[in-house]
């Protein structure tokens, strides 16, 4: 019997959801791409070599396997062309594997550009986006006036369209951040250019899935960014634009939730974020340089330090509840190697009280005072490890501590960046 699988990054993001991907995609028929856009870092690492993908799915290595970008994904054209033109130069025929959902609203330089306006605008209360025109292109798409794939099909349509958009850009350029405007016409070229690559590459990626479905085929629907970054249940206001959580996968390709069969959530062994926004285990003292240092903690889209912070226990159960989490993979496990004590934050102290969960007013996490419980490492290596059991046991015990007090299995455990440096205790499509 076929099953679809879900996986979601369950912190702030980064936390390595690609390279789990890529080690599942050889149980499947498809991975799907299911929100975000070229926002997204998941990073693959094959016998050594490294590939970053920021918008194509992480399946698009494998042979027989289709890469869907559904509905719910925002596209920037020319990113995703020089992204597929760099794997095409390495071998791989991206062209021969992609399919792009007609729903996928369009990144435009307009949209790079009010993303960027904005940020300036903020100044020091910013939200630390990419600038990559996400959050102004899912603007306009809840708007109702965005420019979507299927709009390529027609270019007198395309044309009226985009003069549309772009008057309402330039007005806000002009008008609201006293920037310079864009011009239609070097837009059009380009789209126009742009069109020839993306025409063949348009399907309907909800009967595909239907069609793999009625096949018994295995599915697995990739999500970028993390839980916390979700624009509804996240650290509001410093989220991303679009649902992070593991439902999304449902309204972002056109496929029904009664068809989505696990959800396997990505987990640090700590904490990291990038950007601005309420971090409650952050730390500022050696062992959060430790984590960043040996984590090699920088984001893949923007390069900025990752923050880093101790294994948050409170955050894990809500993003367990927020996505129904059926199982857990626990990255950069040996990246605590080393380190003499490590700490698990358990609860929050706000306002002398003690609390279990996030404070009815998110932004109050700022003044959460995490309460730890101290547990004690392990100096042998635990890099490349892929049999439980041979794992150090004070390494073991974290593991199993983390996961009676979440009450969640971890089926998974990654000892380092390399595909075949992962333990499976079991697969999730088993």
């Amino acid at each position: 019997m076929s099953k679809n699988v879900v996986i979601v990054g369950t912190q702030w993001g980064d936390e390595g959801k690609g390279k789990i991907v890529d080690l599942l995609t050889e149980e499947v028929a498809a991975v799907t791409r299911f929100q975000g856009g070229h926002n997204a870092g998941h990073t693959l690492v094959i016998e050594g070599k490294k590939t970053v993908l920021h918008l194509i799915p992480s399946g698009i290595l494998h042979d027989n396997v289709d890469c869907l970008i559904g509905n719910g994904v925002v596209i920037s054209l020319s990113a995703l062309i020089i992204e597929a033109t760099k794997l095409i130069e390495s071998g791989i025929p991206v062209y021969d594997r992609l399919k792009i959902s007609p729903g996928c609203p369009i990144i435009l330089p307009s949209h790079e550009a009010l993303d960027a306006a904005k940020e300036l605008k903020l100044a020091g209360k910013a939200i630390g986006t990419t600038g990559r025109g996400i959050g102004p292109v899912y603007e306009d798409k809840v708007a109702r006036r965005a420019l979507r794939i299927s709009d390529l099909l027609d270019t007198n349509k395309l044309a009226i369209r985009l003069a549309e958009i772009l008057e309402y850009h330039n007005f806000l350029l002009k008008n609201y951040y006293e920037v310079d405007e864009l011009n239609f016409d070097e837009v059009y070229a380009n789209l126009i250019e742009q069109r020839q690559i993306i025409l063949p590459l348009i399907n309907d990626v909800s009967r595909i899935l239907e069609k793999l479905q009625s096949e018994e085929r295995n599915i697995l629907f990739e999500g970028a960014q993390g839980v916390f970054l979700d624009i509804d249940h996240g650290t509001y206001p410093y989220v991303t634009s679009s649902n992070t959580v593991a439902a999304a996968a449902s309204i972002g390709t056109g496929l029904g939730p009664k068809d989505l069969n696990h959800v396997l959530g990505i987990i640090k062994a700590y904490t990291t974020r990038v950007g601005s926004g309420p971090f409650p285990t952050e730390l500022f003292d050696a062992s959060g340089e430790h984590l960043g240092k040996v984590g090699v903690e920088f984001g893949a889209t923007t390069g900025r330090p990752r923050r880093c912070g101790w294994f948050d226990a409170i955050a894990a159960k809500r993003a367990i509840r927020n996505s129904g989490i059926s199982s857990l993979c626990v990255t950069k496990l040996d990246v605590l190697d080393g380190l003499s004590k490590i700490k698990i934050c358990t609860g929050y102290e706000l306002d002398g009280e003690v609390i279990d969960d996030f404070p009815l007013d998110v932004s109050r996490l700022d003044d959460c005072k995490p309460i730890y419980k101290t547990f004690d490492g392990w100096a042998s290596s635990s890099v490349g490890v892929i049999s439980y059991d041979q794992l150090p046991s004070n390494a073991r015990y974290y593991l199993e501590w983390i996961e009676d007090e979440l009450n969640v299995p971890i089926d998974i455990v990654s000892t380092g960046p390399d595909r075949e440096q992962t333990i499976i205790k079991k697969n999730p499509f088993s």
